[in-house]
């Protein structure tokens, strides 16, 4: 285990990171808008998975490799910019719904569905597993003999409160959809909205240096 000093030091550190509104963010936020609570809840628990698999790499030693190849960390990138360009085009081109239609859809939308594109979009941004790679040993005593433990320990803390986070964001964002849903304008293009901050967001990935 990480000592206290070293562990409410990354606490802290984790905590601004996590709120600070990201990729994985706006995902959770999109699903929400587009499938209300139940969905954005599970593509946050979706993109934890995600996180859990960043994890293991740093441990194993996946996210050295991925460093240190252009080609496959371009590759990985690329794959995950095209999904997200792939989901957004899909929500795009759904057709307008009232609340009810769009309760109906999110059954249609199972949560399995929705969890796993939260964990494909997450593990398909090799970005993540190098930012393990990188902040998690900076928290780690150096003179204790269980160093992987300490990086395990550090990053399903990082994981766990990143998730409880994104969940609450579901929540918020769902019930301020609620309240639009009132209005025939916002049902009308909610999924128009969605699937053009997708897109742009899979075109931010792949053109980002």
């Amino acid at each position: 285990m990480p000592d206290l000093q070293h562990f409410l030091l990354f606490a802290l550190a984790a905590l601004m990171l996590n709120i600070t509104p990201g990729n994985d963010m706006l995902f959770v936020i999109t699903r929400s808008l587009s499938y209300g609570t139940k969905a954005g809840i599970f593509a946050a628990l979706g993109i934890g998975v995600g996180c859990f698999v960043h994890i293991f790499a740093s441990l194993v030693g996946l996210s050295l490799i991925i460093r240190q190849s252009e080609f496959l960390f371009n590759l990985i990138r690329y794959a995950g910019a095209a999904y997200l360009i792939y989901i957004g085009i899909k929500s795009f081109l759904e057709k307008p719904s009232t609340m009810l239609v769009n309760q109906n859809q999110a059954k249609k939308d199972s949560s399995l569905k929705t969890l796993r594109q939260g964990a494909i979009t997450n593990v398909l941004n090799p970005k993540v597993s190098l930012f393990f790679l990188a902040f998690l040993p900076q928290f780690v005593d150096n003179q204790a003999d269980n160093i992987t433990t300490q990086i395990l320990v550090l990053g399903l803390w990082f994981n766990v409160s990143g998730t409880v986070i994104n969940i609450l964001i579901a929540l918020l964002f769902s019930k301020i959809v609620a309240r639009l849903n009132k209005f025939q304008q916002f049902w009308q293009w909610q999924n128009k909205i969605s699937g053009a901050v997708l897109v742009g967001l899979g075109l931010h990935i792949a053109l980002k240096k």
